[in-house]
């Protein structure tokens, strides 16, 4: 029975994932941490600070906020638990923070947790090697709450043809009259309304044709089924850093 430990309880993904967690039978949630207790049904132990905690889980699924990192990797790190971290809006100065932790305990990273996200970033990969000379932009579409942009994936996307094309400069938004399209761009533009769950779409655009690839997110229940996945994999695994290309070898 795998002791998994949920964070941001008083957000969606955070209940999502503990009740993902209690659906499975080879899981069990051991506890949870939430930054406001009054927030949350009262079901389960909760922890604000993780500091404070004491018990101990198998595996952590981190889907809180970046501003939480220190806390979550804090008892990672004491308790030596591995972890796997599906918040997103990290600075570079936090990745570092991340990669560093897996020098000591296994840690599982990725800007997007659905499976068919991570095919789709592979399929760009294979498109970037084969579309010589296309444009490439990336537009990606959320919900009117969501705080960063661009969104973790597109990141995740652009990296992914910069992987391809290293000489590739990556171009946030486009505004004024001087922004003329440079050879090389990876432009990536950010739709924020309503209740969009995430969709992103890379486009290879050529002449007198486009080539686009898609993904629709009509759930968020495939997030939490991919962190879950995630936290079985890393679950014993040794110290480290892991994501998704790991899982689906």
């Amino acid at each position: 029975m795998l002791r998994v430990i949920s964070t941001g309880y008083d957000g969606k993904m955070g209940r999502i994932v503990a009740e993902t967690v209690r659906a499975d039978e080879n899981c069990e949630l051991a506890f949870v941490q939430a930054y406001d207790k009054n927030k949350c049904v009262q079901d389960i132990t909760i922890y604000e600070k993780l500091a404070d905690c004491e018990e101990k889980g198998d595996v952590i699924i981190d889907f809180s906020n970046h501003a939480n990192l220190d806390n979550v990797l804090g008892y990672a790190l004491r308790t030596k638990t591995p972890i796997v971290i599906a918040t997103t809006g990290f600075n570079d100065e936090e990745i570092e923070r991340i990669y560093k932790a897996s020098e000591e305990i296994p840690v599982f990273f990725s800007y997007n947790m659905s499976l068919g996200v991570n095919i789709m970033v592979k399929l760009v990969k294979e498109a970037a090697k084969l579309l010589n000379g296309f444009d490439i932009e990336i537009v990606e579409k959320h919900h009117n709450r969501k705080v960063d942009a661009p969104s973790g994936t597109a990141i995740m996307i652009a990296n992914g043809v910069k992987e391809v094309l290293p000489e590739s400069n990556v171009v946030n938004g486009r505004s004024g009259r001087s922004c003329k399209r440079q050879p090389g761009d990876i432009g990536i533009s950010a739709v924020r309304g309503g209740t969009i769950v995430g969709e992103h779409d890379a486009l290879f655009c050529g002449d007198s044709e486009v080539v686009t690839i898609s993904h629709q997110a009509q759930s968020r229940q495939i997030f939490a089924n991919g962190a879950l996945a995630a936290a079985k994999f890393i679950a014993g695994k040794e110290s480290g850093f892991y994501n998704m290309d790991d899982m689906l070898k």
